[in-house]
């Protein structure tokens, strides 16, 4: 019995790859401390993460829902488990209403600001899934989506809005886009093919890597800006110095001629910049 949930726990983590969270979680983490100066109180981080890992799980499994038909068709995906039907259709639905579900009434127990956006946070990170099909702008559309993180975070403790976390708001925003972006130049024929819209598939991969670097450059800018709105310690700007050289280093590994490390791009490297920010912003609190 154990081994059977251990299997199919692995099964469900893969379809909304779970690991993914350490793009969003560290920063809504980070709105949540600088909105409590360090000191949130367990309720707050309990009912935030249920609400981060059940919005973001909601989300996965929608654009699943959405793209089954181009997962099959695509050689890169079509070992997910919804294309294989290692999850049903079905169970992927019941799936989907109850992490809204645990997503809504994590919100209702944080406070009322938070349950008034709950539905349309759950409504912005299901309609990006069709983004792509009606505009090369759905890598940005995907960093609005994680990008909510860090106010989400800050609103979670303090019902109110600030500008840190809307600086750090767009921060996100352009480093989720520069990566996707990159990410994207796998898919490159493929979505030319479907006619599906991306800025590789449209622009090809030299404008791709272009438009990535404009995008981190941006990032980096509004990650040291949101810094300063908090009044931030030498700590965070020592990681803000390390964070710009990782994604300096993203960009060079790979090129529109070498995508051989892009996985190392995309999950390693990326991964790391959310985690070194978050230990950022805890030391400069705590130390």
């Amino acid at each position: 019995m154990l081994y059977c949930f251990v299997s199919k726990f692995k099964i469900w983590a893969s379809m909304i790859k779970l690991e993914h969270s350490v793009f969003a979680l560290p920063f809504a983490y980070i709105g949540m401390l600088w909105a409590a100066q360090g000191k949130p109180g367990w309720s707050t981080f309990i009912f935030l993460t249920l609400a981060m890992v059940a919005v973001r799980s909601f989300a996965m499994t929608f654009n699943r829902i959405a793209d089954l038909e181009y997962d099959r068709e695509n050689h890169r995906t079509s070992n997910r488990p919804l294309v294989t039907g290692e999850i049903s259709l079905r169970d992927a639905y019941i799936f989907l209403a109850g992490t809204g579900l645990i997503f809504i009434l994590s919100c209702f127990m944080l406070n009322p600001l938070c349950l008034y956006l709950a539905v349309p946070a759950l409504l912005w990170s299901a309609i990006y899934s069709y983004s792509k099909r009606y505009t090369h702008l759905c890598h940005f559309f995907l960093g609005s989506v994680l990008g909510l993180a860090p106010i989400a975070g800050w609103i979670a403790y303090d019902p109110s809005f600030a500008l840190p976390p809307f600086l750090l708001f767009w921060g996100v925003l352009f480093w989720v886009a520069g990566f996707d972006i990159l990410y994207s130049c796998q898919d490159a024929g493929f979505d030319q093919e479907k006619s599906l819209h991306s800025i590789p598939g449209k622009y090809g991969l030299d404008t791709a890597f272009t438009l990535a670097g404009f995008c981190h450059v941006n990032a980096s800018i509004f990650i040291l800006m949101a810094g300063a709105a908090m009044g931030a310690g030498w700590l965070y700007y020592l990681v803000w110095l390390v964070i710009s050289v990782i994604l300096l280093i993203e960009h060079r590994i790979i090129s529109p001629a070498n995508l051989q490390k892009i996985n190392v791009s995309f999950f390693t490297l990326n991964g790391l910049v959310a985690v070194l920010l978050f230990a950022g912003v805890l030391a400069d609190l705590f130390i």
